[in-house]
C-alpha cells in the first residue's frame, strides 16, 4: 500500500482581500502614526506577507497612495457639516470636532496627517494634494457655521496650530480655550 501524506488538520487561512488589506494597512499606520514603516513592518502588522501586498497594491507606493485616500475618506465622514444638526452654535460645533480631534485614540491619526504633511514640505505631489483637500474639507464644514471667509480661514488657522501644540504637549485645555474665546467672539 503506497504511503499517503496526511493531511493538515489545521484550517487553511484565505488570503486577505485587497479591501481588507487596504484596511489594515491603514490601521497600522495610524498606529504607527507615520508612513515610514518598512514593508516587512507592514507586513506582520497587517497579518501578511511582503510579497502580498506588492502583489495586491503593485508596490508602496501605490500602498501609500491608496491608505491616504482611504484616509481622506475617513475624515471626510467624520468631520462633515450634517453630523451636526440645525441651528447648532459655532462654539459648540468647534468644541466637538475638538473633542473628537483630540481623544487618546485620535492620537495616531492626527501624527499620521502631521507625517503626510511633512512628506508635502518636502515635494511630494501627493501630499500637498491630501493637505489641500483637507483644508477644502474644514474650510467647507466651517463656513456653514461661520458665513466670514477671512475668520473661516482663522479659525482654521487656529485649529491647525492648537493642534500642533496639543501633540507637542499633550495639552488638551489650552487649546480648546483658545478656540472657545475665537468661536465666542466671532457670534458677537
Amino acid at each position: 500500500m503506497p504511503h499517503r501524506k496526511k493531511l493538515s488538520a489545521r484550517p487553511v487561512e484565505r488570503p486577505a482581500d485587497r479591501e481588507e488589506l487596504l484596511d489594515r494597512a491603514l490601521a497600522a499606520f495610524i498606529e504607527a502614526g507615520t508612513l515610514d514603516l518598512s514593508l516587512d513592518q507592514l507586513a506582520k502588522k497587517v497579518g501578511s506577507s511582503k510579497r502580498m501586498l506588492i502583489h495586491y497594491f503593485s508596490g508602496r507606493e501605490n500602498l501609500e497612495e491608496m491608505v491616504m485616500a482611504c484616509l481622506e475618506d475617513r475624515l471626510r465622514d467624520l468631520f462633515r457639516a450634517s453630523a451636526f444638526p440645525a441651528g447648532t452654535p459655532l462654539h459648540a460645533v468647534v468644541g466637538a470636532l475638538w473633542e473628537q480631534s483630540t481623544q487618546p485614540q485620535s492620537r495616531g491619526v492626527l501624527q499620521l496627517i502631521m507625517d503626510v504633511n511633512r512628506r508635502g514640505w518636502s515635494g511630494s505631489e501627493r501630499a500637498k494634494t491630501f493637505y489641500r483637500e483637507q483644508q477644502r474639507l474644514w474650510t467647507e464644514l466651517l463656513k456653514e457655521f461661520l458665513h466670514h471667509p477671512a475668520e473661516v480661514e482663522a479659525l482654521l488657522q487656529l485649529f491647525q496650530g492648537a493642534v500642533l501644540v496639543y501633540l507637542m504637549t499633550g495639552d488638551r485645555e489650552q487649546g480648546r480655550r483658545a478656540l472657545e474665546r475665537m468661536t465666542r467672539e466671532s457670534v458677537k
